[in-house]
Parts: C-alpha cells; structure tokens; sequence
C-alpha cells in the first residue's frame, strides 16, 4: 500500500471520497480499496501510462502567453471522481431545469422583454451590456431554444451540498476531455471498472448529433452538420476536430463557407458547393459575421446572420445567448426559474454581490480579504482575485477596479471548495476541485452523467482551470450498492 493513505487528512472540507472519519464513500468504497492495495510503484507505472496514453492519443490544450501559444499535455489525475446515481438525479434534473428557464430569459430579452418590463431583472443591466447583440432582436429559433449546449460550473461547499457557480453559454468547451479522461482511465485501470456500473458518457458525440440535427431547417433523414471553427490555432481546436469527428461532421473554418443572394450557407467542396443545415459554432459571434459585427474578421464568414435571420440555417449556439452568460446576470437566475417556470430552483447558486449596486458594493469593498472578486465577462480563471490567497497590494487594485467599473465586478464568498484524494508525485494528497456538467437541449434536453472535474494541482490553491496550472479527473456517476 502507498503509505499516504494512511496519513491522508480532509481537513476542514467536504471529501468527495472520504469521510472525516478516514473511511471511504459508500459510493467509492471499491475504487478506493483497490487503489490502496497498489503499492507505490505500481501506482507511479499507472500514472506513467496515462501519461504515455495521452501523449499517443496527442491530448492538449493551449495556453496563451505573451511569448506565444503553448502546446501542453492534458494534465490528468489517475483516481477517479466518484458521485452516485441517486445523488446525480436530483443534480440533473436541476441543471435542466436552469437550462430551461435562461433559453426562456435569452428569448423574452430579445422579443416581449417581459421580465424587464416587470422589473424582475433591471434592463439596463440587460441592453447595456456588451453581450447583447442587437442583430438578433426579434428572431425566435426552432423550439425557443438559444443556448443548445451549456456547461455549467457546478461545486460543493463544506456541507456537501451541490451548488451552480457559473453558466457557461457562449462557447462552452471541455466535453472532448471528459471523453478522454474516461478512455484513459479504462486503459491504465481496467480492473476497476469490474464490479461497478458506471454511466456512460462515450454516448456525447451522437446525443449531441441527435441535439444538431433536431434544429434542421430542412427535413432530412442525415441533415448536414458542420462544426464552426477558428483554425489550428485557438487553445480547443483539439475538442473542435474530436467532436466533428464524432459526430460524422463537417470540420470546417470561415473560408470554407458561402453565403449568395438566396441566404443559404454553402459548403466549398472538391464536388462543388454542398448546403449546411446546422453550423455547431465553436467561434465567439462577434467574429462570425463581418457583415454583421467586427468587419474585419477572417475567422468567420459574410452573410451567416442574414441566413440565420432567414430561417435558411440553424447556428448553435444561437448568436445573442452570451446575453445570459454574464456573472452579474448569473445572480438573477433563480428570479428568472421563479418568474418563468413558477418553480422552485432546484440547485442552489452561490450568494453573490453585485458591485453596481451601492449597498453591494461597500460591504465587497470592506471585505476584499474574505471574498472572491471576479469580472463579469471573463473566462478561463482570468481577472479573478481570491481574497484570502491576496496581498494588500492586489485589494487596492481591485478596489480601484470595482471603482472605477463597478457594473464589471461581482463577489462571492470564498467557498470550502470540496476535495478529493489526488495522485501528487508519490503521494495521495487532497485537492480542490469543481465540476462542469453539460446540458443538451433542442427538441429534448440531456444531461451528461457526471462532466468534466477540474482539480486545482497546486496545493492549497481554488483555481481549477487548465490555463492557470489546473488538471483533471475521470467523473463516475455509479449506480446501485458498490
């Protein structure tokens, strides 16, 4: 036995895989009694096969610096996330219910405005807002569905309970790794898979086909599908050619697409121009279009709007549903699951100050020591300060931010973020994480069983994201007594 599971300490945090009392979960009482039997060697010769496995399979994510663009191994934990069926039921059918209510918000913003128009959100927090796209006002798409593919952040507290950090509905991105995180462990730790019925996720590229092609316009046995993308270049283009591939899609960038005078998108071919039914964009909108937004764009192509707008093409997702992917935004959803679906919110989100308003903003401003300070639009763990992991200097920063901009910055409690036994060097330390489920929605809507889990590597730290030296593990939704 690797000796550091005896010593192993949850501390002051919720566990994912042990209790205070140093007992395993119910949930992963098998996983975790076959990885103690492993002795440190074997353990070191499985976590060296992932990594050759990552490597053969080419799985890597880009980093942006200021020097360049770097190419980089996915950084992947061998043990693995373990949550039961029972407890993911009650999480699934709250993610689809949040789902359902902002694909209702993003519509009435850009038709009736009703919830504006009862004060139930205030509108100028909505219309000012750079994620509000004007070109869109008016169009309803096939089902009142904006957002097709969501990932949203989900983490738990020191009470265990699930809670919904974030939306992501722009460009959400991460599912290719799930896939893989799965694939890996199943090579590098077959046995463990034997005695536990684990959900699959290996089903994603055709429920997301299934998702695409219910959005057709034309009613066609195979309608034909292409997947939007930047190029080589941009840090997800790996997730961008994995899921084209998975789906039997088109792979195609902005040059390889057409728009003449009868508003349909074509498809350059060796056999000529070929009609696309649905574009899954994996592009910010505001470089989509030239026609309509940045005109000097190359990564899109001119005149997608306007066969959007036509009814001649379906995009996913939907140009104008960042207006839902806002944090301050974020802090009115469950109003909005209230307001439009008569419901209770399901998944609780975590208490949030918004900086704009006064009474807000002075309590943020007394206690940047105890908060999380994050800008409204960014991603990717950017912008964010942690209170209590800053010095003086980085506060006063943020105060003259928050200042300044104050519409641009919200708060939120420094969370217990929830821990879980991780493969550090030769030992078996606890580490934070987070979790990023995605839902599906078009005709029908679906949840993966269980998502991406993000795990901050560093010691101590919250940060989970892969550009800011996170990694990852394989998330197991089990089912029956193991």
């Amino acid at each position: 036995m690797n000796e550091s599971w005896k010593s192993y300490q949850t501390g002051n945090f919720f566990d994912e895989l042990i209790t205070p009392k140093g007992q395993p979960r119910a949930a992963a009482r098998g996983a975790i009694r076959l990885l103690q039997q492993l002795p440190t060697e074997e353990m070191a010769a499985r976590r060296a096969a992932a990594e050759l496995a990552i490597r053969e399979m080419g799985i890597s994510f880009t980093v942006y610096t200021e020097g360049g663009n770097i190419d980089r191994a996915w950084p992947f934990d061998i043990i693995p996330r373990v949550i039961s069926a029972r407890q993911w039921q009650a999480v699934s059918d709250g993610l689809r219910q949040r789902s359902r209510a902002l694909n209702r918000f993003i519509d009435d913003v850009y038709n009736k405005q009703s919830i504006l128009a009862d004060g139930v959100v205030p509108a100028e927090v909505v219309l000012e807002s750079s994620n509000y796209k004007a070109p869109c006002a008016g169009m309803s798409p096939r089902f009142g569905v904006w957002a097709h593919v969501c990932g949203s952040d989900l983490v738990r507290d020191g009470d265990g309970k699930f809670y919904v950090l974030e939306d992501n509905l722009r460009v959400p991105s991460g599912v290719s790794y799930m896939l893989e995180n799965r694939e890996i462990t199943k090579r590098v730790l077959p046995e463990l898979f034997e005695n536990y019925s684990i959900l699959p996720v290996d089903d994603y590229p055709s429920k997301l086909y299934q998702t695409l092609a219910s959005l057709s316009p034309r009613e066609r046995r195979r309608p034909c599908i292409a997947v939007l993308t930047p190029g080589i270049y941009n840090s997800a283009y790996f997730e961008h050619a994995y899921l084209a591939q998975g789906m039997g899609a088109e792979l195609v960038q902005g040059s390889d697409l057409l728009v003449p005078d009868d508003d349909c998108v074509y498809m350059r071919t060796v056999d000529g121009p070929v009609r696309v039914d649905v574009i899954y964009r994996r592009i910010d909108e505001e470089f989509m279009d030239p026609e309509a937004f940045l005109p000097d764009s190359m990564l899109g192509a001119p005149g997608l709007m306007r066969a959007w707008k036509a009814g001649k093409v379906a995009i996913a997702n939907a140009p104008g549903s960042g207006v839902a992917d806002d944090k301050v935004i974020y802090a009115y959803v469950p109003d909005m699951i209230r307001y439009y679906l008569k419901e209770k919110p399901l998944l609780a989100s975590v208490p949030t100050y918004l900086c704009m308003r006064e009474k807000d903003r002075e309590y943020v401003l007394k206690n940047l020591d105890k908060l999380v300070v994050k800008p409204a639009n960014e991603s990717g763990g950017y912008g964010i300060m942690v209170g209590p992991h800053s010095t003086a200097a980085v506060r006063r920063k943020f105060a003259r931010l928050i200042e300044e901009n104050p519409r641009n910055y919200v708060a939120q409690p420094t969370l217990a973020l929830s821990t879980a036994p991780t493969y550090i060097d030769d030992a078996v330390e606890p580490r934070h994480l987070d979790l990023r489920p995605f839902i599906l929605q078009g005709k029908d809507s679906w949840v993966t069983p269980g998502g991406l889990t993000r795990v901050a590597l560093v010691k101590g730290s919250l940060v989970v994201n892969s550009s800011q030296g996170g990694g990852s593990k394989d998330t197991w939704i089990v089912e029956g007594k193991v």
